[in-house]
């Protein structure tokens, strides 16, 4: 009788064991599950997030770029106007003197 409480107790601590050790195994799968899902959303945040800066930034270049390069091209283009007419004016007076 003793023997049979005994055995009994120990198939109801052997099975509570499983038990805990069974759950334990979900709640380790849930959380690699959960960190996983982090990465993966961290990871995908992080590449939008430096896909648009990059985007924004070369937007930025290009305009100031542009703006730069319109601005060297007319003081050029300018210099070389005001060069040409100084010499069609100079040419002008030999001319006419």
């Amino acid at each position: 009788m003793i023997q049979e409480a005994a055995m009994k107790e120990n198939a109801v601590i052997a099975i509570i064991s499983i038990t805990i050790i069974v759950l334990n195994m979900m709640m380790i799968i849930v959380l690699d599950i959960k960190n996983a899902i982090m990465v993966a959303t961290m990871a995908e945040v992080t590449t939008v997030t430096m896909a648009e800066i990059m985007v924004a930034t070369m937007a930025e270049v290009t305009a100031v770029t542009t703006v730069e390069v319109t601005e060297v091209v007319m003081a050029v283009t300018t210099a070389v106007v005001k060069d040409v007419a100084a010499v069609g004016a100079g040419c002008f007076n030999l001319i006419n003197n």
